[in-house]
């Protein structure tokens, strides 16, 4: 009797061409209008409804609430409202150090390291330019030339209020226009200068460390990215790079205190001068955890 024996080579053919044919759908979907359908179905208040798309969401999505301000997933208003619920005052304490920087959100690492002559590293030999990630403008560039940079990406299961690392003095805002392509790491690794293509709002504060930038990115089915000085950021009117700049009206940030949200997930890019040093334990693919250590200035 003989033995046949099978080298299966199909799953990995087949998981190729799953993700080719998935990157390419990601090309001719309507992304606005998708993402605007998920805004008004997250926002129904109606219990029936919202308690079925609460139940739905956490089947395919197991959250954690033993943490959370409300515990009773039922409590919610809406789907968006559990989306992004608020955690205990001690669910997140804030490591210690003067010259410390917390992590500004629940998530995992996609990259942490250098800006080099102004290109930042996507995956796979990819990157984008720096430039183009703040829309264009110079001088928001022009400070982080060869700085430093995190991007980290956040789960549907995370939590998804957003925090400053350092206390800030907003100077610059920038609404960018663009596409909203998933921000999960397949998409990462194969849809070219990802992060500078999305909609995002690019934040500039002055600190401690000097300038810094946090730039919230926009992904299919976030519907609405808002500040807490400015409230809905996205989507605006019109269709086009909005730069404003924060010179007669103060805005000021404690050190881990929430400067934003999204309504359902996304990626924070944070921008550094060459004066930051990472923490040993941000490193690509590490979970990350709001208010650990992220880096340290000199």
């Amino acid at each position: 009797m003989s033995t046949i024996i099978t080298i299966n080579r199909l799953p990995l053919t087949d998981n190729i061409m799953n993700v080719k044919t998935k990157t390419l759908l990601f090309y001719l979907i309507p992304h606005h209008f998708i993402s605007w359908l998920s805004y008004y179905l997250a926002h129904i208040t109606w219990a029936p409804v919202k308690n079925r798309f609460i139940d739905l969401y956490r089947y395919l999505h197991p959250v954690d609430l033993d943490l959370a301000v409300i515990k009773d997933p039922y409590e919610y208003t809406s789907l968006n409202d559990f989306f992004t619920r608020a955690l205990e005052p001690s669910a997140r304490p804030h490591a210690r150090g003067k010259n410390t920087l917390l992590c500004p959100v629940d998530g995992k690492v996609s990259q942490a390291q250098a800006i080099e002559s102004g290109r930042l590293f996507q995956a796979k030999g990819q990157d984008y330019s720096l430039l183009e990630l703040v829309g264009g403008i110079k001088e928001l560039a022009e400070p982080f030339e060869n700085g430093m940079f995190s991007t980290i990406y956040l789960s549907p299961t995370d939590y998804h209020r957003i925090h400053m690392p350092l206390a800030g003095e907003l100077t610059d805002t920038v609404y960018v226009p663009g596409r909203l392509f998933s921000v999960a790491p397949w998409t990462v690794e194969n849809v070219p200068r990802l992060f500078a293509r999305n909609e995002r709002v690019v934040c500039k504060f002055n600190t401690a460390a000097g300038p810094m930038i946090m730039i919230l990115v926009g992904a299919i089915n976030v519907s609405a990215i808002d500040t807490v000085w400015g409230g809905c950021e996205t989507p605006p009117s019109g269709w086009s790079v909005k730069h404003r700049r924060y010179q007669d009206v103060k805005i000021s940030l404690k050190k881990g205190a929430e400067m934003g949200r999204f309504n359902l997930g996304s990626t924070v890019i944070l921008l550094m001068g060459d004066n930051v040093s990472f923490d040993d334990s941000i490193k690509p693919g590490e979970v990350t955890q709001m208010g650990q250590a992220l880096a340290t200035f000199e």
